[in-house]
């Protein structure tokens, strides 16, 4: 099954959600970063979350952005996605390996480091200034994290569950998650009721091996609730890079900077931090770019 992402809302108008099957894209970041496995589920989980954040927001063009920056050893993670949910992402440090803890899991929150880590979300709507929002890290899961983001920040009551599950040949067998949010007016016995739901259903990367379909997810965790689906759409690993925009980067270095460039090195060779794709200027395109400027 390809990766969907699908919104709801209960009978009652008290809960929206949203989950998000997210196998073939974490799999394609694993790919391009060449992540070990707690990388991996550490920048797999980041994409998953972000792209039901990003999924929420309308306008052409808007996009969020979702920056970890824990103490451990993976150092920063980030991720992109467009209103659509595409999402791209990496990880500082991919090749971090640790013991799995007690319990026979990855170690992601070890791996992160909450202690004196932060978590931004940067909302991009096309307005003259984006919206950013900073929180400490709770505890480098990050599921909890954006769920604690979502309660300091914007004042919405919150559940989010992410998983990924590794094969044992490194590959992502399964991945994904969920967000609900409770709406204004919403009683104490709706919370109980979620609250109920999300630990009943358990392990979400468990389910989603079982079902990859992200509205089997849903209704498991909201099993106490009659739930309408709303939107259901797919997504991927998306990067935005193009030719045109690594030109526009050289050209804002200025002049000066190219000319330095090109007097030292002859060339210059840049690479997308997102896919790894390389763009490669020769001498001549170099003193193309400084005339534009000059």
């Amino acid at each position: 099954m390809s990766d969907r992402i699908v919104r709801a809302i209960t009978s009652d108008g008290m809960v929206q959600a949203a989950a998000i099957s997210s196998r073939d894209l974490t799999e394609r970041a694993r790919q391009i970063h060449k992540t070990l496995p707690v990388a991996t589920a550490a920048l797999g989980r980041t994409l998953a979350g972000c792209a039901m954040m990003g999924n929420a927001l309308k306008g052409q063009g808007a996009s969020l952005t979702l920056q970890i920056k824990g103490t451990g050893p993976l150092g920063t993670i980030l991720a992109v996605s467009d209103p659509a949910g595409n999402v791209r992402g990496y990880v500082a440090n991919p090749q971090v390996d640790l013991p799995l803890r007690p319990d026979g899991k990855l170690d992601v929150g070890t791996a992160v480091g909450a202690q004196g880590g932060t978590m931004t979300v940067i909302k991009d709507l096309n307005m003259k200034e984006p919206y950013v929002g900073t929180v400490d890290l709770l505890g480098g899961e990050i599921a909890e994290d954006i769920a604690s983001y979502f309660v300091e920040s914007e004042q919405i009551p919150t559940a989010c569950g992410l998983g990924v599950l590794i094969e044992r040949d490194q590959s992502v067998r399964a991945a994904g998650g969920y967000l609900i949010q409770l709406m204004p007016g919403a009683d104490e016995d709706t919370i109980t009721r979620v609250e109920g739901g999300v630990l009943a259903a358990g392990n979400v990367s468990a389910i989603l091996d079982k079902d990859p379909d992200p509205e089997h997810l849903l209704k498991t965790v909201l099993s106490d609730f009659d739930v309408k689906i709303l939107e259901s759409d797919p997504v991927e690993y998306k990067c935005y890079c193009s030719r045109e925009r690594v030109e526009r980067a050289l050209i804002s270095l200025g002049a000066e900077e190219l000319k330095n460039i090109l007097r030292e090195q002859g060339s210059c060779q840049m690479t997308c931090q997102f896919c790894d794709a390389v763009y490669r200027f020769d001498g001549p395109e170099l003193q193309k770019l400084i005339d534009t400027i000059d």
